[in-house]
């Protein structure tokens, strides 16, 4: 495959990554004024939740896989800004895999934030592209952080596609949170039917009545005392 090919193949990968974040933002606000929103806002979170550590794991596979190709095979020389955005994304590679493999949402705290770190070095990467003006003398003369390597569509170049990954790691880190919370809440919410325990007089057996009515065990005592009554 030709750079080319390469660079569209990975920036459509951005816009799918795009098109993520933007319908998760449409719903979580979309959920705050509509109950029909709101709805499809927790469909969606139980459908993705339970693969969303491993899908955020794939991003991050992915993205450290294309600055890698860019750097070593097109021979894209990474700025002082594309550094600090690998410290960021690559060391989310290793985690999010270890976690993915355990199930481990505790995760999230860490992965969210690397990823938001990541996000504001790439936000302001893509700044100092789009205004070279407000470059303030971080990054080497001889290796500008306002050269473009990549554009595709007219707006998508590394730093942008960085963004995009970032953005839908931290989104998917926090669906795989909300799984978590329901799953945790949810034997509670199996409790709600009420139980309690009476002590009954003169050492009898204890009888367990719940919130639907009488118990059986009332019943089965009453009973077996009306046949020793009897007899």
């Amino acid at each position: 495959m030709t750079t080319e090919q390469v660079t569209l193949f990975f920036a459509q990968l951005a816009i799918v990554a795009e098109f993520t974040v933007l319908v998760f933002a449409l719903l979580v606000i979309g959920g705050l004024f509509s109950p029909a929103i709101a709805r499809a806002r927790t469909l969606a979170v139980q459908t993705i939740a339970p693969a969303a550590l491993g899908l955020a794991f794939a991003v991050a596979c992915v993205s450290m896989a294309g600055s890698l190709y860019f750097s070593e095979v097109a021979h894209f020389v990474p700025c002082k800004l594309c550094w600090y955005q690998r410290i960021a994304m690559y060391p989310l590679v290793p985690v999010l895999g270890i976690a993915a493999i355990r199930r481990d949402t505790n995760v999230r705290i860490y992965g969210i934030a690397l990823a938001g770190i990541g996000a504001l070095i790439s936000s302001y990467h893509v700044l100092l592209e789009r205004f070279p003006s407000l470059e303030s003398g971080v990054c080497d003369p001889n290796n500008p952080c306002t050269l473009i390597w990549v554009e595709r569509f007219d707006y998508l170049t590394i730093p942008t596609m960085a963004l995009s990954g970032f953005a839908a790691i931290v989104v998917l880190l926090l669906v795989a949170g909300r799984h978590e919370s329901s799953r945790v809440s949810a034997p509670r919410g199996k409790e709600s039917t009420w139980q309690s325990t009476r002590q009954p007089r003169n050492g009898a057996t204890p009888v367990t009545t719940h919130a639907a009515g009488s118990s059986t065990s009332e019943r089965e005592q009453s009973g077996s005392g009306v046949a020793s009554s009897r007899s």
